[in-house]
């Protein structure tokens, strides 16, 4: 800060002036001291030389330039400084001096000292602090005035270094000097100055002295020759490896180079070095003509290995490859659409791999003789290749496949990938390149898949969705064409006039003709739920025409044909169709018995294989990208959830449960009075109704082992995670099933228990339980067994409730049994109250029910046991002689002897249809009720 003082005035104007002392006043000011942080911001970007001197202005500047974090920076430039290494050794002497002399140096440097960025309140070796400011040290102040001394006295040439900062000034920069006068005794040392440095706290400046004294002369000279041949590196060192160490020990050292103008002396070193890098490239190029590989191209690959790095002899190597420079000829990638009739033949894919591996392998011993392995030529060389012949390969051939279609482009993704993972194994590591080289390969292979993985999945989600809804919708449409044909048939021949004229003849012969118009199935049940089977049927093995037989999978249904010869394939029997009916409502007849025929194919075994085929396709081609462990693994994993999910929407929403809807609404439609012959043991309906229901067992368990063998085995899907969408979806689909086969067996129920009212309405005489209502009875040997009614009702029963056996869970079986238990004992009652039943007919009655005791005592449901005890029970009061109407009485009373199934009124209703009623009323209401009975 300026300060004001007053000057002595020796003469001039009076004192009685008042402005004299202000006009004899003079301003003197002293310039102030600049901070020590914008000084120290200013060294760091002062060169080396320019900072020894900056030293020897004062004490002061040489603590801020002898700060060892100075040095330290530069070192760290050179990348040279190895912190680990300091702190290492700092904490060596820190031991050795046992720990009880205080901080070292360095560290209280660290905390007191001005360094690079503006450190401030340095101290150096010799330097105390005395209340926060250093102090000087007599020894210290002696030996920088040694020092000093010693500069002073150097001679122009000095041929020992101290600490590498003494001949800075002088050394020689003419450039048409002797090489030999420039080259000193530790001109050898040069070539491996970096590796004789070591990272010491304290020690720094020393340490950068040596670099400095070593490489400064060389790099002067490069950044002043004209002529590049005569620059000094080349003059004092005659063998390429030597030169080409010394030029790159420059680059490092201009590293360091910070000063103003650091960017023109960078460019100018840099300048000289490619003009030597070109040199050298020029004769590795020339010897890779020849196989040299001992000589000239080792000799000049460590040249250029040296000097930085090997790029430019691996690059040059590279495009003067066969494998790149000829890439043509290892395959056309159109050839691989061309020469399959399907779109895409993978054996010229697989003879494109071949070729470039067995090439690729060539090279590698070549690189190996060549290339030192500290260059990794191998991996650049795989980088190379992989991307201007391997993927360039797959790209185009991706491109041309999608543009001649989706199939052939899902194949050819899929099934290159495959061939590129074999591929990749089959590919040989260079020396010393470990696992680093698999990893190469891999992240090429990726990068390759990575612009088409997600057209990819796409691609084969809705190809799948468009092949089964197409697949689907024709077998809709095929039925809805082969109904109407069927209506066209029956209906051709219809008289409508004839009809009108004779319309109750019509109608009578309507009721009354049969309803096997068509031929038929066999009754027996195909699918006796053998998971073997369904496995088969999945994985698409042919069965053994011997095990065809035995399991009678010729019987199965199968797709309809249509009345005119259609696609539509069947099994339906070869007899041809009666000639068709004449009269509309036989026309009519006729129709909806060939719809009650066709519920058996209302889906299709063959449809559901198709598309389970399908599926398993498109989810094996998927699934490669996650058995491989790559980085598309999840989204292929959740693709193939997506496409298993897809297949039981369309599977079960549109083609099963539709079906099992039309056949709900074709038994509903159903009329036992239509039809002639009752003889025989099933309700067709309802048995082709339940041969649906085995089909849709069988496509179940089809699933099930397409849910385990392509799902669970190969880890797509878990089975015990709850919230997994191919688990969920699947749970709905068997709910969904399970809800349509209830639907459609209560539908079937009701239509056995019609049939088994019409049997016992139609097939039970009047005599049966009253053989005195056909006249006096002749004495003979009576039949004690059951009535032709009742074995025609359990075997019409039991036929049904056995095809369930095998394909329906043991629950829903149960279930099943128990309602046609319950429904038929129902249908008993009700028919039991129109028969008169004498004494001598109850005989036939009790052997009617054991016989459906004995029927349901099979079934093992003890539930359902408890109702027919009970009938049994019931049928003894009309085998009760009318003289014993007391005893009678009794028995209906008994509530406990029915098992609380009926109540007494009810039982007293059943007792009314004996034959002897009207006689024994009396006696039976008095011993009941007391009814008759006075007060005397």
């Amino acid at each position: 800060m300026s300060k004001f003082k007053r000057v002595t005035v020796t003469g001039g104007s009076s004192r009685q002036d008042v402005l004299a002392p202000l006009r004899m006043t003079q301003i003197v000011g002293s310039k102030p001291y600049l901070p020590a942080e914008i000084l120290s911001l200013i060294l760091d970007y002062v060169t080396a030389q320019d900072l020894i001197r900056f030293a020897r202005v004062s004490r002061r500047t040489k603590e801020m330039v002898y700060d060892d974090s100075r040095w330290v920076q530069r070192l760290r430039f050179m990348k040279c400084w190895n912190e680990s290494e300091a702190r290492r050794r700092a904490e060596a002497i820190r031991r050795k001096r046992g720990g009880s002399q205080g901080l070292p140096y360095e560290e209280e440097s660290e905390r007191a000292g001005v360094g690079v960025g503006g450190k401030v309140n340095v101290i150096s070796p010799g330097h105390t602090i005395v209340d926060g400011r250093p102090a000087s040290n007599p020894g210290w102040e002696q030996a920088d005035l040694h020092t000093n001394r010693q500069h002073q006295s150097i001679p122009e040439v000095q041929t020992e270094f101290n600490d590498g900062f003494d001949a800075l000034a002088l050394s020689p920069n003419n450039p048409g000097s002797s090489p030999s006068s420039f080259r000193s005794r530790d001109s050898p040392a040069s070539l491996n100055v970096f590796s004789h440095v070591r990272s010491v706290r304290g020690q720094a400046r020393l340490e950068y002295g040596k670099i400095h004294g070593s490489l400064n002369i060389y790099y002067a000279d490069a950044l002043t020759c004209k002529n590049y041949t005569t620059a000094m590196v080349f003059r004092s060192y005659r063998d390429p490896n030597d030169q080409a160490q010394i030029l790159a020990n420059l680059a490092r050292f201009s590293l360091c180079d910070i000063a103003q103008g650091w960017q023109e002396r960078h460019e100018q070193l840099q300048n000289l070095t490619e003009a030597f890098e070109a040199a050298v490239a020029r004769e590795f190029e020339q010897a890779l003509g020849t196989d040299d590989s001992e000589g000239r191209l080792r000799k000049y690959a460590n040249v250029l290995t040296t000097l930085n790095g090997g790029g430019k002899a691996v690059e040059l190597f590279i495009s003067n490859s066969p494998l790149v420079a000829l890439k043509a000829e290892l395959g056309d990638p159109v050839d691989c659409l061309r020469a399959d009739s399907a779109g895409f033949s993978l054996q010229e894919s697989q003879k494109f791999f071949s070729h470039f591996a067995t090439v690729f392998n060539e090279q590698i011993d070549r690189i190996d003789r060549i290339f030192p392995p500290v260059v990794k030529a191998a991996i650049i060389f795989l980088e190379r290749a992989g991307k201007e012949v391997y993927s360039e390969f797959l790209a185009v051939l991706f491109d041309e496949a999608h543009r001649n279609g989706v199939e052939p482009y899902l194949i050819a993704v899929s099934g290159t990938y495959q061939q590129s993972l074999y591929m990749a194994r089959a590919l040989r590591p260079s020396k010393d390149t470990g696992d680093d080289f698999y990893e190469a390969v891999d992240r090429i292979v990726a990068n390759a898949f990575e612009l088409h993985i997600d057209l990819y999945l796409n691609e084969e989600y809705s190809s799948f969705k468009r092949k089964s809804e197409s697949e689907v919708s024709q077998w809709e449409r095929q039925l809805s064409e082969q109904d109407a044909s069927m209506q066209s048939l029956y209906m051709s021949n219809v008289n409508r006039q004839a009809d009108k004229r004779d319309f109750l003849t019509s109608f009578k012969k309507v009721v009354m003709m049969p309803v096997n118009v068509l031929p038929t199935f066999p009754l027996s049940s195909p699918f006796g739920g053998k998971s073997a089977t369904a496995k088969a049927l999945v994985n698409g093995d042919n069965l053994e025409p011997s095990s065809q037989s035995n399991s009678h999978l010729s019987t199965r249904p199968s797709t309809p044909s249509l009345i005119n010869g259609s696609t539509l394939a069947a099994n339906r029997s070869p007899t041809p169709l009666p000639e068709p009916p004449t009269t509309e409502l036989a026309a009519k007849a006729a129709i909806m018995s060939s719809r009650l025929e066709g519920i058996r194919s209302l889906f299709s075994i063959e449809i559901a294989l198709n598309l389970v085929h399908t599926a398993k396709s498109s989810i094996e081609r998927a699934a490669v990208f996650y058995r491989a462990q790559s980085q598309f693994g999840e989204d292929a994993r959740k693709q193939c959830q997506l496409i298993f999910v897809l297949l039981l929407q369309i599977l079960g929403t549109r083609h099963i449960k539709s079906g099992f809807d039309q056949a709900v609404t074709h038994l509903a439609n159903y009329n036992p009075k239509e039809i002639q012959n009752h003889g025989h043991t099933e309700v067709k309906p309802l048995v082709t109704f339940l041969e649906l229901v085995n089909v849709g067992d069988l496509i179940q368990q089809m699933l099930d082992v397409f849910y385990e063998q392509e799902m669970v085995a190969t880890s797509l899907t878990d089975r015990n995670d709850f919230l997994d969408p191919a688990m969920k979806e699947k749970k709905r689909f068997e709910q969904m099933l399970d809800e349509r086969v209830a639907a459609g067996l209560n539908k079937g129920i009701e239509v056995l228990m019609s049939e088994v009212e019409f049997v016992c309405a139609t097939m039970q005489k009047a005599d049966d339980f009253n053989p005195e209502a056909s006249g006096p009875m002749i004495p003979e040997i009576m039949d004690i067994g059951p009535t032709q009614t009742a074995r025609v009702i359990v075997d019409i029963v039991s036929s049904h409730t056995k095809m369930l056996i095998g394909s329906t869970d043991k629950n829903m079986l149960d279930v099943f049994n128990q309602e046609v238990g319950l429904r038929t004992f129902t249908a008993l009652c009700k028919h039991l109250k129109r028969q008169r039943i004498s004494v001598t007919g109850s005989i036939k009655l009790i052997s009617d029910m054991n016989h459906y005791f004995g029927y349901i005592q099979s079934l093992k449901n003890q539930n359902l046991l408890q109702y027919f005890m009970a009938l049994r029970e019931l049928a003894q009061i009309y085998l009760v002689d009318p003289s014993d109407a007391k005893e009678l009485a009794t028995i209906i009373a008994d509530g406990d002897r029915f098992h609380g199934i009926f109540r007494a009124e009810e039982v007293y209703e059943f007792a009314e249809r004996r034959a002897d009623w009207y006689q024994i009323r009396p006696k039976v209401e008095r011993a009941m009720y007391g009814i008759g009975c006075s007060v005397m």
